[in-house]
């Protein structure tokens, strides 16, 4: 027969004592109270009477006792392995607490751009849980605009972005941690494909493949004013958020799209990378006029892009300060 009650009561369940937690497992584990109370430093009615108040808060039986015996109820057996469990967390606390204090153990919120997905963030993560191992990371995949608004309202703790050189998020601490330079992603049938490295003029009359200005400002503003620097205005044929279904749609023959160099390791079958270079200014031959265009294309400069790790500088968390630190030693 089971001796577990169920009790239905809309009041808020009663709040154990540790103590009585103790005293429960002690004699559940010896059978014995005599030899219990021994364990506990205590004489035998107290701890009689200390079991007794904990069964009566709970409504059931906890041990089925005879003038020869003790033993547990089923629902005593139940409870056993619980209660040590409480009791071992409850002995880890002030470990723990210290542990949080000093950014070794809690919870760290990270949100992350696609594109420190593809190499650095991988790395970083396997590193800085090696060294913090009682840290929890919750990764978050979201577009920069998203993350700076998370950041405003307290979601995440920190976040990696990208974003053209000089770019300093407002109101945000930053850290820079990588630079790369754009390349170009193509369809593997452009006539384009074969050349191991481009030049801008070669590229400025395709069509454009790119993220919207809303998700990262500085960026798409750096690849305008190189095309119109160069005399030419995108002709944009499709844009996407993500930088893996931008590749996608350059598979599908849409167009070309500029990228960091790190998305090379997203290898999509009919996509190619190629490096692009400015140009060098043509010489003009006698008789011969240079056009104003490729004059202007051989002029402008393929822009880079950085990323950056961005928090508020409110934030106390003592595990975002490890990260902020780890991450400035980190190889990139």
């Amino acid at each position: 027969m089971n001796n577990l009650v169920t009790i239905t009561d809309s009041r808020k369940p009663p709040l154990i004592e540790l103590r009585l937690w103790r005293q429960f497992v002690t004699v559940a584990e010896e059978l014995h109270f005599s030899r219990a109370a021994r364990r506990l430093n205590m004489t035998q009615p107290p701890l009689t009477q200390a079991i007794a108040q904990l069964e009566t808060t709970l409504g059931l039986k906890l041990f089925d006792r005879t003038k020869r015996s003790v033993q547990l109820t089923a629902a005593g057996a139940a409870l056993l392995p619980e209660a040590r469990d409480l009791l071992a967390r409850a002995q880890a606390l002030p470990a723990y607490a210290r542990a949080s204090a000093d950014g070794e153990a809690g919870r760290l919120r990270l949100a992350f751009v696609s594109t420190v997905g593809f190499d650095l963030l991988p790395r970083w993560v396997r590193a800085f849980r090696e060294q913090h191992p009682k840290v929890q990371l919750e990764l978050i995949e979201a577009t920069g605009d998203v993350q700076l608004q998370a950041l405003e309202r307290g979601e995440i703790d920190a976040g990696f972005i990208l974003h053209s050189p000089g770019f300093a998020p407002p109101g945000l601490a930053f850290q820079r941690i990588a630079r790369e330079s754009l390349v170009v992603a193509m369809p593997e049938q452009s006539e384009l494909a074969g050349k191991d490295r481009l030049t801008l003029k070669e590229l400025l009359e395709q069509p454009l493949v790119i993220f919207p200005r809303r998700i990262l400002p500085s960026l798409y503003d750096a690849i305008f004013t190189m095309y119109h620097a160069a005399g030419q205005l995108p002709r944009v044929a499709q844009e996407a958020i993500q930088m893996q279904t931008i590749v996608n749609l350059v598979s599908a023959g849409l167009g070309v799209a500029w990228v960091p160099e790190s998305v090379r390791q997203f290898q999509r079958a009919g996509v190619v990378y190629r490096s692009v270079s400015a140009g060098k200014p043509p010489e003009r031959a006698v008789g011969r006029a240079v056009s104003a265009q490729n004059a202007q294309a051989a002029q402008s400069e393929v822009p880079e892009c950085e990323t950056s790790l961005v928090w508020s500088s409110a934030n106390v968390n003592p595990v975002l300060s490890r990260f902020v630190a780890f991450i400035g030693q980190a190889p990139n």
